[in-house]
């Protein structure tokens, strides 16, 4: 029988573009999803989907289901809000603060959305960029931190998994190389935002322990640091989808660090008190949903 969780199934595959994707967007396990679509494509007698197209290509069969799931995944959805609102109340506030500063540009539209679900919760930005945004929440001056760090004390859900690129300007003499190491930094200038040096993974996670000297340049905006690296004023690391554009319009060049990449997590955290507030909840969903439909090469974490 066709359910709910299948319809929920077929937009994941859309939104994420893949198998793998979809899987984390869902919180299944590959194969668990792979079994699921199998038994659907068995009762339908034939493929909902073609598995070597990027994005994902649908046939007339998956497409006359995923238009069945556009019609009433988003009621449910509304009446699953709609309860809520009556069992939780609809009136709320999440006063969000930032640790990781390229997480701006992606959260505006996270926003934007969840303000046309949850019009009655007043959301709004804490000021700033906070190197140590969990004083906001034991302080009651935020409700909801996105970062890389988190407390035991607060209850944390994961968003994604990033990869840090290393960022040149073009013919850089590190752009000859494919992957860079510790000792390719050294004398170089890096140019990073206007954070704790423990806050910044290249510095932590690479460069201090390797006891690699270097100049440091620090600059607000991300545009900024970019501006910076392609006149040559030094490197910078960045999130891979943070920069993308700006490589695919070779404006930049960017490498990975290490054998095996360096790579962040990123979380929201919020006090105990609001860890089952349905808006809460939606709030993080719409991040994951959002994110594994718009960002390139993240990970979402389950």
């Amino acid at each position: 029988m066709l359910e709910i969780r299948h319809l929920r199934t077929l937009s994941a595959l859309r939104s994420a573009g893949s198998l793998v994707r979809a899987a984390q967007l869902l919180n299944l396990t590959q194969s668990a999803l792979s079994h699921q679509i199998k038994l659907l494509e068995d009762r339908y007698g034939g493929p909902l989907f073609e598995r070597k197209t990027v994005p994902i290509g649908f046939t007339a069969t998956g497409a006359r289901l995923l238009r069945l799931a556009d019609t009433l995944l988003p009621e449910i959805e509304q009446a699953e809000r709609d309860v809520a609102r009556l069992s939780q109340g609809d009136q709320g506030q999440l006063r969000v603060a930032l640790e990781c500063h390229t997480c701006f540009d992606w959260l505006m539209p996270v926003m934007d959305e969840f303000r046309q679900r949850w019009p009655e919760v007043e959301i709004d930005l804490v000021s700033g960029f906070h190197s140590e945004p969990c004083d906001l929440l034991r302080a009651g001056n935020a409700d909801l931190v996105i970062g890389s760090n988190y407390a035991s004390e607060f209850t944390t859900f994961p968003l994604f998994r990033f990869e840090i690129l290393t960022v040149m300007a073009l013919k850089h003499k590190l752009q000859a190389k494919r992957r860079l190491q510790a000792a390719d930094f050294e004398g170089e200038t890096l140019i990073t935002y206007p954070v704790p040096e423990s806050r910044i993974d290249l510095i932590r996670e690479v460069l201090k322990p390797a006891g690699i000297h270097y100049q440091r340049r620090t600059a607000e905006l991300t545009v900024a640091v970019l501006q910076l690296v392609a006149s040559r004023r030094g490197v910078a690391a960045l999130p891979n989808w943070a920069i993308k554009n700006y490589v695919d319009y070779d404006y930049v060049s960017a490498r990975p660090v290490g054998d095996q990449g360096l790579w962040s997590d990123l979380f929201v955290s919020v006090p105990d008190a609001l860890r089952q507030k349905a808006f809460v909840l939606d709030f993080v969903n719409v991040i994951r949903e959002q994110c594994a439909r718009t960002l390139d090469g993240i990970e979402l974490l389950s």
